[in-house]
């Protein structure tokens, strides 16, 4: 199975099955002389892992990760950095009934017909579980940040679950931590705890949108055409399982307005130039503007449900499905470090380009 890579200089291959013996990542591009220990990257892995509460799946993983290479004496060495963490707490006979079938939703039947092989055990390598090494990796790329730009701060929380939005009035950063859904209205949090116990108890799930910003980053980050840095950020996001859409700024919002609302008006400011406001998102032209990244991205419901749901066997024949196990009724929830990480990722991976081709910016204003 080819393409497990992505990045240009940080680069980040991902390895590992959601029911094999361990899941990992090599971290190849970290800059040398960088403080990092295995305790920076549990943080982050911390947020992810599952089991924490009655709404996401209950299999218990403590999620562990070994740094097995490119560090040494707590600093890392500009070698690749190889990540492990072991899996725990598989229950594969939870999946036998499925062997055969395909779950609707699923990426099952499409692995099946690329590769002529399936791995029926949570999903093998198209199994969200394969997000544990996104957040390792994440969790490098915020300690090289740390130290490049130590202004910058990347932020995820959930904005909407099914129909039910937060109320951006209500907005307080510090909420974030305080509730499960990771969201910074505590009145919605409310909300979403009634609705989704209702959706878990009848074995059922939902979809959610998770928005992600990052602040600090500096103007000047990507590239007019093939190396936008929306384009990455993008690609990012959607790369992470079950996201279904993505969108920077005001993104689909940005059809609905005319050209004076949607223009970012320009100032000079005391340290340069401001905006009035940020539909763009704090990316123009694939160039990062200075202003906050903004990006936000759809996950669908999680497929693994036990409403019964018609489907087909590998051998054509029509049937019924119930997926059994342990599974998170709105995957989402545990989406808001991934996307955190990947952003990091790519903002690493532009600050390294930028830093290669241009050094420090050509363009002075003022």
């Amino acid at each position: 199975m080819s393409m497990n890579s992505f990045g240009h200089l940080f680069r980040v291959t991902t390895w590992g099955e959601s029911h094999g013996p361990a899941l990992g990542a090599v971290v190849d591009g970290c800059p040398p002389n960088v403080a990092l220990d295995e305790g920076m990257i549990q943080t982050w892995l911390d947020k992810r892992k599952p089991g924490q509460n009655k709404f996401t799946t209950q299999r218990q993983e403590a999620d562990q990760v070994e740094i097995l290479s490119g560090v040494f004496e707590g600093k890392t060495t500009g070698t690749p950095i190889q990540l492990l963490i072991r899996n725990t707490d598989q229950r594969s006979k939870d999946y036998g009934d499925i062997s055969e079938k395909f779950r609707p939703g699923h990426a099952d039947i499409t692995y099946y017909q690329k590769y002529g092989n399936r791995d029926y055990r949570g999903g093998g390598r198209s199994s969200a579980r394969e997000t544990a090494a996104r957040v390792a990796a994440g969790g490098v790329a915020r300690a090289v940040l740390r130290e490049l730009l130590p202004g910058l701060s990347i932020t995820g929380y959930m904005v909407q679950m099914g129909p039910h939005l937060i109320d951006r009035t209500r907005m307080d950063m510090s909420q974030i931590d305080q509730n499960p859904f990771w969201t910074p209205d505590a009145t919605t949090a409310a909300i979403w705890e009634d609705y989704l116990s209702a959706l878990r108890k009848s074995g059922s799930s939902v979809g959610a949108v998770i928005e992600v910003v990052a602040s600090g980053v500096p103007a000047g980050l990507g590239a007019p055409v093939y190396a936008k840095l929306d384009t990455d950020v993008a690609a990012a996001m959607m790369s992470i399982n079950a996201v279904k859409g993505v969108e920077i700024g005001a993104g689909m919002g940005a059809a609905t307005l005319t050209g004076e609302e949607n223009a970012d008006e320009i100032m000079m400011g005391p340290d340069g130039p401001v905006y009035s406001s940020n539909h763009a998102g704090g990316i123009l032209g694939g160039i990062s503007t200075g202003q906050e990244v903004v990006c936000r991205f759809a996950v669908k419901p999680t497929s693994s449900i036990l409403t019964p749901r018609k489907t087909i066997t590998k051998s054509g024949e029509e049937t019924e499905i119930i997926t059994k196990g342990r599974h998170d009724p709105c995957v989402g929830i545990r989406a808001v470090p991934v996307g955190e990480a990947m952003m990091a990722c790519v903002i690493l991976d532009h600050l390294l380009l930028h830093r290669g081709q241009i050094g420090e910016n050509q363009g002075k204003i003022g």
